[in-house]
Order: structure tokens, then sequence, then C-alpha cells
């Protein structure tokens, strides 16, 4: 979402550009738009670390008065001239002075709406916070105390603020004045939700209309400052950080080398959240359900079991360079390791694999029959693939990744309930790839040389181009034996990420990093201008569209 240029651009994809896009990609034969998560984040610009499970992402707003009835121009015009909106339109997602404006809009809009509220809208606003009072309710309160203490970190609230029961003890001792202010910040947060409900519905009308289905995605985790450890603390579990063991792939910094990636999410409680039915992800599911038409579920091998930690991100460098024992005396003893069990014994496999299953079956009854995808990448038990096939939820195949011995499965033998992609949002694009591999290709080292050319080959050769002469750069031919190449395999679905399906090379995520640049990183172009500036590329996009049986009807 944050990388769209929409024609109203305020410095991050919203949802305006987002429908941009739909009808873009619907024009172009394309019949599935995937976007990241869409749940409110807090100061963390990764997608994935939610501040709430059920509130979704102020940034998203479209905040014009062409879409929001309560922000008159008079009001828009006042707020944008305290702002350098060129400078935020232009380069990578400033989220800092981004969000400051988008608030302040919002604010405008409340404003405009308590001071002459339209029956009609007043009325819909009053529906909506009924209809949603079991999240919104104590998702407003927590919000608030944000806002309040003007800061996310609820270890640092006073004690009467960090749980729902204290903090309305605390509140009902205020004076008048006070708790009217209070009551109003908390107003102001539900009011910011109905904008966003109403729109992101817009936007499922509109791509339906399109003939386009929206692909979401449901993160694995939720921050441990989030209004949902806050409201109810028992079903996580609150000492470990999830995580991911390490991996070849991934190798963006020492720590995440040698001991995986500490996400700092905390575990699920799940026999104490089996005691009412999973109904915390069970409600999530449906929030979710009412925006898109399927869902990647995030991680879906942590359903199984997961990687954690004993420590949180914050103290990650101290360990580095460490050996077990000598980090096994830092923490007393215990060590990142898979939870509930690990895999080291029959008993223990089988366990983990009825866990997964079972938490997959609750996710079906939600969301129906083949209409989650299983982001099943990482470090996969022998029996993840084999459950995802029994429930018919399809999984991701990363041509790259898919090996039979000494070469690439072929595309034409994937199975058909199954989701083919050359990389996401973690992995360098397509063309990234490909020159790191052509620049090895052209080293001096014979043993360096010779495994870059045969990648390569593997690569033309799932494409069916064994026969191209390599080593040779990415050029546009290259870029579109690519594109043709994943849309012929059998996979139901085949998702190009968008820097793949245009041939460029920009990355939105380097996994175990953080920082300002993480997660900002934007499209060069407008939505509007994609046909005009890609003219010399599409025509041969629709082509592959249409030989390979994928244009939507």
């Amino acid at each position: 979402m944050f990388a769209l240029r929409g024609s109203e651009d305020l410095g991050i994809g919203d949802t305006e550009a987002l429908k941009e896009f739909v009808t873009w990609a619907a024009s172009h034969g394309f019949g599935a738009v995937q976007v990241l998560p869409v749940n409110e984040t807090g100061n963390d610009s990764s997608p994935y670390n939610l501040l709430s499970a059920f509130a979704l992402e102020p940034s998203t707003i479209a905040t014009t008065p062409r879409v929001i009835p309560e922000l008159d121009e008079v009001s828009y015009n006042k707020v944008l001239s305290d702002h350098n909106v060129r400078a935020l339109q232009e380069g990578r997602v400033q989220y800092g002075p981004v969000k400051t404006l988008k608030n302040e809009l919002l604010q405008a809009a409340f404003a405009n709406f308590q001071a002459k509220p339209d029956k009609k809208r007043a009325k819909a606003f009053q529906d909506f916070q009924k209809q949603n009072a079991d999240w919104l309710v104590d998702y407003s309160f927590h919000r608030a105390l944000v806002a309040w203490n003007r800061t996310e970190l609820v270890t640092e609230w006073p004690a009467e603020h960090r749980s729902p029961i204290a903090a309305q003890a605390w509140a009902d001792k205020l004076d008048s004045a006070t708790r009217k202010k209070l009551d109003l910040s908390r107003k102001y947060y539900a009011f910011i939700q109905w904008i966003a409900y109403d729109q992101w519905l817009a936007v499922r009308q509109h791509a339906e209309a399109a003939g386009v289905a929206l692909i979401g995605d449901v993160p694995v985790g939720v921050s441990l400052f989030s209004a949902d450890v806050w409201r109810e603390p028992e079903i996580f579990d609150l000492v470990r950080s999830s995580g991911a063991p390490p991996e070849k792939v991934f190798k963006s910094d020492p720590f995440t080398e040698q001991w995986g990636q500490n996400w700092g999410f905390p575990l699920y409680a799940w026999e104490r959240m089996s005691r009412d039915n999973f109904s915390w992800w069970r409600r999530r599911l449906r929030l979710l359900k009412e925006f898109f038409h399927l869902m990647r579920v995030d991680h879906a091998l942590g359903f199984f079991r997961i990687y954690s930690f004993p420590w949180r991100p914050e103290e990650n460098a101290k360990f580095i360079d460490l050996t077990p024992e000598q980090a096994a005396e830092i923490t007393q003893g215990p060590l990142p390791c898979f939870v509930d069990r690990d895999d080291s014994t029959e008993e223990n496999r089988e366990f983990n694999r009825l866990h997964g299953e079972m938490i997959l079956k609750v996710f079906i009854e939600e969301m129906g029959e083949h209409l989650l995808i299983a982001e099943d990448l990482g470090e996969v038990a022998p029996y993840v693939r084999p459950t995802l096939a029994k429930l018919e939820v399809p999984g991701f195949k990363i041509p790259q990744w898919e090996r039979d011995w000494d070469r690439l499965i072929k595309g034409s033998q994937y199975p058909r309930l199954s989701l083919a992609t050359f990389a996401t949002h973690d992995h360098p694009p397509v063309k990234k790839h490909w020159t790191a591999l052509y620049t090895d290709a052209l080293s001096e080292d014979q043993k360096t040389r010779d495994a870059a050319i045969h990648s390569m080959w593997e690569l033309m050769d799932f494409c069916g181009h064994p026969d191209i002469k390599l080593p040779q750069p990415y050029t546009e031919e290259i870029h579109q034996i690519f594109v043709k190449g994943l849309f012929a395999s059998n996979s139901w679905l085949a998702v190009h990420m968008i820097t793949d399906l245009l041939g460029t090379d920009e990355q939105y995520n380097v996994p175990g990093s953080a920082g300002d640049t993480n997660w900002t990183q934007r499209m060069n172009d407008p939505v509007a201008r994609l046909n005009e500036v890609w003219a010399g590329v599409l025509p041969a996009i629709e082509t592959a569209v249409t030989e390979t049986g994928r244009r939507a009807i």
C-alpha cells in the first residue's frame, strides 16, 4: 500500500491509490491484486508490527475532501499550507511527517463532524460503534492512552493505565473537564476507524466491479504494546519473542545470520485461546474477510511450531558473536528454540502437525474453503506441506527453491493448489537477483563463475528457454522470459511483485533489519502514468497473460 502513488498523493499510498491500481490491473487482464497487511501499526514502519489486530492503519485513509464528506476544502487547504507536501510526495515514505499531516486532516474532519453533524452520517457512525463494540471500545481507549502518554510503550505508562480495568478506574476519578477531553479523544479514534472501514469496504466494491480479487495478509503476530495485549494479556505468552531460525537466504546482518530473525512479537497462549474456541482469531478473520476475497496467512509455519527468543530485539546486539554457552549465561539458561515443541522426536512432530492442522481448520471455518494461502517459506518441517494439501490450502512455490535433486522442478509439475512467485517483499526482486548472478558470472574465480552461470541457466530452463546464451545481463528479453515463465506454471495463482512485473529493482524490505529506510521504498511512477511510462513493456506482458490462459474474464 505505502508504495503506491495516487493522483491525490500525500506521501503514501492510500485507498484511492489502490482503487486506481485495481483499475489499471483489470485493464491489463490481471485477476488479482495482493497487498501487505493493512492493520494499524505504531512507530515501527513495518506493516507486520501491529498496534491492533482489528483497527486499520490510518495512513491508508484517503484524506481529501472528495472522499471524506466532513473534510471541506477550506479545512483541507489550511492544513496543507502548513506542510511541504511536494517534499512528502518525492522519494521514499517519510512516516513521521506523513502521519502528522494525515492526523491533522482527520482531526479537521472530526472537528467539522462534531460542530455540524449530518444526521445520516451521525447515525452511520453510531451504528458502526455498536457493530464493532467488541473491539472498538477497548481499542479507542488504548489509542487515547497512547496519545495521552505520548508513547505506545505501555511499560512506560503509569500503573493506572496498564490495563483496561485500572484505566477505567482512573478515568472514573477524573474531573469533568479532563474526562470530557479523554472521552472526546476516544471518540476521535473510533471516528478514524469508521472512516477507514468505510473506505476499505469501498475498495472491495470497486475491485469486485472491476473483476479483480483482493488478496489480503494476516500477520503472524501483534506488537507487545498492542491494544490486543493490553486488553487480553492472558491469551499471549509475554515471556518469549517470536521469530525465525537462521536461513542461508537471509544474511542482512550478523545477528540474523547467527541467530535468526527476532521479530519481538509475543507468542500465543494456545491452550488459553482454545478455551473460548479461538474467539480472538475468529473475530480477527471475520473482520479481514469484509475487505478481502483471499487471505495470505503470514508465516503459516508458526502455527505448527514457532521459533522464539528468550530476549527482546532491543537486546540482540549483546548476543552477536557469542557461543550458545555464553548466551545461556546471560539468559540464565534459555536459548532460541522452537516452541511448543521441537521436531526432535516422532511424538513431537505429530504434536506439531496436529497443532497446525487444528489452527488452520479454525481459519478455514471462518474464511471458507480455498480462500486461504499459506506462506510456507523458511525452514519447512516435512509434515507442513502434506497437511496443507490435506486441508486444500495452497502454499507458495518459489521456483529457485523448488528443487528435484540437481535441477529446478518444472512449473508444469506444481500442484494446482499453489501460488507461484519468484519473490516476496522479503526477497530481492528478480532484476536485482539476476544482476548479482551476472556479476558473479564475470568473476575471475571459476567456481563462482560456473555456479552463477548454472543458476542463471536453471532459471531460464524453468521459464522454458534452456538454450538461451549465458551469461548475459538483465535485458528486456530476460524480463519477458521471467514474466511469461511464471504465468506458464500450473499453479492456481501466479503472482509477480510489481517490481518483477515491470522489471525494476526496488526492494521493500530487508529481513532482520530495522531503521528509517526499511518499508519506505515507493514506486517511481504514479499509477496514472504507468501506461505511459511502460508503454514499451506492457503489450508483451498482456500477450503473456493471454497466451498462458491467465487473463481474467
